[in-house]
């Protein structure tokens, strides 16, 4: 039997054609993410190094500095307790980042799993769940929010003051720790409707491929099937959306910390900081403008940084 000859276009050493690999070169090929990639990255090494690195503590005041313009001393100027804007700034990432992380990771794992129920199994389970989603989506964010923080801060406030009081424990008197829990709790629940329809929509058409009805032909359980094939296959487009989620996560809890229900001082937040410095930006626009810029710059990489990935990730899209 004679053998049959390579094709002279397929070398032997050629590497094997990977998703991953083709949506990495088309997206370091778009400038507009790679730009959005690059701050990004900075914003990540800022929440997680800022910290130890500014030159002044986010605490410290000096009331001899007090609404000092942007200097050599004082990058971003100082507020009017004297304390560094710059420093302030970058803990404030660390803030923005960790808010932005947690909650899109508690409203990603509950819209993959009731997303990927609903469309796997259909009715009854799909009813069931995409009424829920409309009914979360229909009630306005805000709302929902100042509710749940002004229902439930009062009542854990005083029940650690009372647990403080009982076993003096210090950690019962550091109440960033409710602030923190109302603001993942709270923005999680009006997060994950999204990503529930995002991953529903995906696996109903996953669901009918000939290498699903080959796996149930095997006799592979269900959960091993949405486990293996379904949920990884349905993983692009939800990177592209975790991805802009993870930019609107910052900007909410800055737009909830400036309402007064989210992140409250001493603890620095971008929404705060530029709550306060509406109040004073005629007189000193510096402590407007530095938290405002930064913010900004995040959404709007984040924001490049996610029209990349689509673009990678859909090749049917590039040209």
């Amino acid at each position: 039997m004679s053998a049959i000859p390579l094709s002279p276009t397929a070398p032997l050493d050629e590497a094997p054609v990977s998703l991953w690999r083709d949506a990495w070169y088309r997206l370091k090929r778009n400038r507009l993410a790679v730009f959005g990639l690059i701050v990004v990255l900075i914003l990540a090494f800022a929440a997680i190094f800022g910290p130890y690195l500014t030159p002044y503590d986010y605490l410290s005041q000096d009331l001899q500095a007090r609404n000092a313009a942007p200097s050599l001393h004082h990058l971003f100027g100082t507020d009017d307790l004297g304390r560094d804007v710059f420093s302030r700034v970058v803990f404030g990432t660390r803030t923005a980042f960790l808010v932005a992380v947690v909650v899109t990771f508690i409203a990603v794992l509950i819209g993959v799993v009731l997303g990927a129920i609903a469309g796997f199994f259909g009715n009854p389970f799909d009813r069931v769940i995409m009424w829920v989603t409309d009914m979360t989506m229909s009630v306005p964010n805000l709302l929902l929010v100042v509710v749940i923080n002004a229902s439930l801060k009062s009542p854990i406030t005083k029940w650690m003051e009372a647990q403080y009081l009982a076993t003096l424990n210090p950690f019962y008197r550091q109440t960033i720790w409710v602030d923190f829990m109302l603001v993942f709790g709270s923005m999680a629940l009006i997060s994950w409707p999204p990503y529930a329809r995002l991953v529903r929509a995906q696996v109903l058409s996953i669901r009918g491929r000939p290498y699903i009805t080959a796996a149930q032909a095997l006799g592979l359980s269900n959960w091993i099937i949405m486990k293996r094939y379904v949920i990884p296959n349905a993983l692009g487009p939800l990177i592209v959306s975790v991805s802009a989620g993870l930019g609107t996560a910052m900007v909410l809890e800055s737009a909830f910390s400036f309402l007064g229900v989210g992140v409250n001082p001493p603890t620095p937040s971008w929404g705060n900081m530029i709550s306060d410095g509406l109040r004073v930006w005629q007189h000193y626009p510096h402590l407007l403008a530095a938290p405002a810029a930064v913010l900004g710059l995040a959404s709007v990489a984040f924001s490049f940084l996610g029209d990349g990935l689509n673009d990678a990730l859909n090749p049917r899209g590039n040209k």
